[in-house]
């Protein structure tokens, strides 16, 4: 299980977290990301450089956010060479159209100041959601794997993607699998089928929002048994929490004991959404009311 957060220290301690996984290409992705998601311009690359600084190697941004220049700034003052950092980005729904793809790429590498993406992201997460493409993502996938034949990228990812979207996607005839599904993970949304099916399937899930996103991480990092799993092991809350979502993907990282007392408490009641922009849009990005 990949994960996106911003917390230090993640990589060591009792809950010894792997610090990379292997994508069907071989490419081996760091467990841990920086999101950049609402970082302001001009706290962006502080925040960027920092985070290499602490010994973070994986950037999660995307063109939308609207800091892409700054992160590439960033970067090339922070001293690391580009062949130590894994860069993320999101191929925004505006650009799903086969012909808009590479000049909606090159854009992002040109303000990112590389040549190559290590790993772009599908996303279907916006009011301006290309119904058509939506419903059949193949001819945008097959302008993605192109990509890759140039050089441009050299994985392909998707997001939100539930079991039927990436059903739908993989019946076709791929070059190239899709390598992470980035969807929200949380104690509030644990999303125990998708986890049990992409293990099943080997298709490694990435989760946003893994504190609970929108206004509930304090909510999040208060729960009894988080707290309670927490004081046991000498760490905080929200290494439980990550510990956690890493433990349900690949490899166990809290007492089995203890794991198994979080994953019962976060299915025992109903699963919410910190991330749902389609409300306010008008639009199913989820699939929710044909599941």
């Amino acid at each position: 299980m990949l994960f996106k957060g911003c917390h230090k220290g993640l990589h060591t301690g009792r809950v010894g977290l792997p610090t990379h996984y292997t994508l069907p290409s071989g490419d081996k992705i760091p467990s841990v990301a920086l999101g950049v998601w609402k970082a302001r311009k001009s706290e962006v690359g502080l925040a960027v450089q920092t985070a290499l600084k602490a010994g973070y190697r994986h950037i999660d941004g995307a063109w939308t956010y609207g800091n892409e220049a700054e992160v590439g700034e960033a970067i090339k003052a922070s001293g690391v060479l580009r062949k130590d950092i894994w860069l993320t980005s999101k191929l925004w729904n505006t650009f799903h159209a086969p012909e808009d793809v590479e000049p909606a790429l090159d854009e992002s590498l040109q303000r990112l100041q590389t040549d190559y993406l290590d790993l772009p992201v599908a996303q279907n997460a916006d009011s301006s959601l290309n119904v058509e493409l939506t419903a059949n993502p193949y001819p945008t996938w097959q302008k993605l794997e192109e990509m890759v034949e140039k050089g441009k990228i050299r994985n392909i990812g998707i997001s939100n993607f539930n079991i039927r979207r990436i059903q739908n996607l993989t019946g076709n005839p791929l070059k190239f699998k899709p390598a992470v599904n980035q969807v929200e993970l949380s104690y509030w949304n644990p999303q125990p089928e998708l986890i049990q099916w992409a293990k099943e399937n080997n298709l490694l899930l990435e989760a946003y929002s893994p504190l609970g996103g929108n206004g509930r991480v304090k909510d999040s990092l208060a729960i009894p048994v988080v707290k309670e799993i927490a004081a046991e092991l000498g760490i905080t809350p929200a290494q439980v929490l990550v510990s956690w979502q890493v433990q349900r993907g690949v490899l166990t990282k809290l007492p089995p004991a203890l794991a198994e007392k979080l994953e019962k408490a976060a299915a025992s009641h109903k699963p919410e959404r910190s991330v749902d922009p389609g409300k306010n849009w008008g639009v199913d990005i989820f699939d929710e009311r044909l599941e």
